[in-house]
């Protein structure tokens, strides 16, 4: 199947970074709030980013109209009734990607793929939610979705090779590079990522070096362009530990365990960047 219609369900910083891009690769993009607010953030973060790409050469005038003539925002779920795929990039919370899915396939028409960009929960359990599973995948684009060139395919146990093939076609349209994973929680990234950064914060609270000295050791020692308790604060603390509490159910293993400190942090509403305070605080401007 060809996609021309994509919708997208969540306009936090992933859903509003993969509505960009797919306006770019010249698909039209419906892209669902929740609110109002929500879903004007989003129209002024989309201008706001087209603006610094022209400002740099990247984008004409021109251009940037049409990517923003691309794109539009709805608070109705309904309004993503004639899409050809749509992904959802809500809660990383099983439940409530089970109830979301259930809606839209009641919601989108036979032929629609209904795309999850999780990043650890099983796509067969969220697929199960529908009756429609050979037409669910995973579609898993990586934050900043405008710069990191990643994207997971996770085919699920009755995903149809079309569904897989048109989803493909999709992300590399896109510009991204397409790696095919297994259906397993953390898939690849996440799975080697998440592990490390959760013991990164195990050494802060063992006293083993500070926090600068940690991000400095790993940047200065592995290459790395941020250090792990820099990158935990960018990903976003709550979703940090709900990544690492996933692999922990999966697998069983102590060393998924989430570090105390971290799950003190969120419990006190510390989430990293998005909250203003993390290992790291922020001033919001």
């Amino acid at each position: 199947m060809e996609i021309k219609r994509v919708g997208i369900v969540g306009s936090g910083i992933m859903g509003s970074g993969v509505a960009e891009v797919a306006s770019k690769a010249g698909f039209e993009v419906t892209l669902r709030s929740r609110s109002d607010e929500g879903a004007q953030s989003m129209v002024a973060g989309l201008g706001k980013s087209l603006a610094k790409q022209v400002e740099k050469g990247k984008l004409d005038d021109a251009e940037r109209a049409a990517v923003q003539g691309r794109v539009r925002t709805v608070t109705d779920l309904g309004e993503l009734a004639d899409c050809d795929l749509v992904l959802e990039s809500i809660v990383e919370d099983l439940p409530t990607k089970k109830e979301l899915f259930g809606e839209l396939d009641r919601i989108c028409g036979d032929g629609a793929i209904l795309a999850t960009n999780t990043s650890t929960l099983s796509v067969k359990d969220i697929a199960g939610a529908t009756g429609r599973p050979e037409k669910v995948c995973g579609v898993h684009f990586f934050n900043p979705a405008t710069v990191l060139p990643l994207v997971e395919l996770v085919r699920a146990e009755k995903t149809s090779d079309d569904t897989i093939a048109a989803a493909r076609a999709f992300a590399e349209s896109c510009g991204k590079t397409v790696v095919d994973v297994r259906d397993q929680a953390g898939f690849v990234v996440n799975a080697l990522l998440f592990p490390y950064l959760n013991n990164a914060v195990k050494l802060l609270a063992g006293g083993v070096a500070s926090r600068d000295d940690i991000d400095a050791a790993m940047k200065g020692g592995c290459n790395f362009p941020m250090g792990p308790l820099e990158l935990l604060d960018l990903v976003g603390l709550d979703t940090s530990l709900a990544i690492i509490e996933a692999l922990h159910a999966e697998f069983e293993d102590p060393n998924y365990e989430p570090a105390p400190m971290l799950r003190d942090l969120v419990k006190d509403e510390k989430l990293g960047r998005k909250s203003g305070a993390g290992f790291y605080d922020y001033v919001k401007k």
